[in-house]
């Protein structure tokens, strides 16, 4: 059993991680943070976590935390960077769901997130939490970037293609879509129920801060550049993201061709669903759960192809991936923990 500690207990991600963590056979945890709730009980903030989270918000504490084998850190961009060194130090192992660590590149990471980097040495070291491809790396690592919601439904969407040279890699075209939640637990005008129900929109078409990190994994794995158009939208949801992918093929394929390279690809991949060729993979059928599920279309019988992806932005798309990222790290079973079927309704 390994003891864990979350700093920034408060948000939407944070609670989740409580959820997961809270039925978890091989997880004690130790210490959670928050400055402003500093003092309150866990449970008097998220009722529902009565009787399975009997903890007391603490204001964050190096030492406190450097006890514990493992932090999570569910926190806004910027935050982890400040401790980590501190932390290393204490032998604590560390998963970053924020993007402190996500792009290798420090002044890339300057450029989007608007802030120089406090410890551009670890960016190098640490290994992004995406378990279809750095599955062996993640056991062995200090410091793991979680990542982000949409990153997780396009790489997973794109990437078997990329691998296998079947799609052009310009021109590819990422549309997706996300529940309010994945705006984070906040006070924000366009996210209250009047403004964001009955409503649907795009956003940060001219650059959202996952592009870089979608291209830099998208390249890894083709070996070269990619050229993506990716646009963000809210839907009037509360959790999910679809993801609806375009491609070019290199050459005609048909959906049953190109399913089974997804089959093949992700057959030792706990957590992705390939669905018969054609199907139409909803949000609903993974609420709640660490799942992707994915499908893959040809229309027509032309040239270009269409992948729907869908995650829980919550599990998969954070705190679920973190906890699949823990189970690697210290040798537990991939799924401990997250075997949950989804809700319904």
């Amino acid at each position: 059993m390994i003891s864990v500690g979350i700093v920034g207990g408060t948000g939407y991600t944070g609670v989740e991680l409580l959820r997961l963590l809270a039925g978890h056979p091989e997880v004690r945890l130790r210490v959670i943070t928050s400055r402003a709730e500093a003092g309150r009980r866990v449970d008097e903030l998220f009722p529902g976590l009565r009787g399975h989270v009997d903890l007391v918000f603490e204001a964050p504490d190096v030492e406190a935390l450097g006890a514990c084998d493992l932090v999570f850190f569910a926190t806004p961009n910027g935050t982890a960077m400040t401790l980590a060194e501190d932390l290393l130090a204490r032998g604590v192992r560390l998963i970053d769901l924020a993007a402190d660590f996500r792009l290798r590149d420090a002044a890339l990471w300057e450029q989007w997130y608007g802030m120089p980097h406090a410890c551009p040495g670890l960016l190098e070291e640490a290994v992004y939490g995406l378990p279809e491809v750095h599955r062996e790396r993640i056991r062995t690592a200090r410091v793991v970037a979680n990542p982000g919601c949409y990153p997780t439904a396009v790489q997973l969407g794109l990437l078997p293609l990329l691998e296998a040279d079947w799609i052009e890699p310009e021109g590819l075209i990422a549309d997706c879509k996300s529940g309010i939640s994945g705006a984070g637990r906040k006070a924000s005008v366009p996210l209250l129920e009047a403004e964001a129900a009955e409503n649907f929109k795009a956003y940060a078409v001219p650059g959202h801060r996952h592009l870089p990190e979608i291209r830099q994994g998208l390249e890894a794995v083709a070996g070269r550049p990619v050229s993506l158009t990716f646009v963000p939208h809210l839907t009037p949801m509360i959790r999910g993201i679809h993801a609806t992918l375009y491609a070019r093929l290199r050459e005609p394929a048909d959906a049953a061709t190109l399913t089974e390279r997804f089959a093949r690809r992700y057959a030792g991949a706990p957590f992705v669903d390939v669905l018969p060729p054609e199907s139409h993979p909803e949000t609903r059928t993974v609420r709640g759960t660490n799942q992707c599920r994915i499908a893959v279309h040809v229309p027509q019988g032309g040239r270009t192809v269409v992948v729907l992806s869908v995650i829980d932005n919550l599990v998969k798309g954070a705190a679920g991936q973190a906890v699949q990222n823990m189970n690697l790290m210290f040798g537990f079973p991939e799924t401990l923990g997250l075997m949950q079927p989804p809700l319904v309704p």
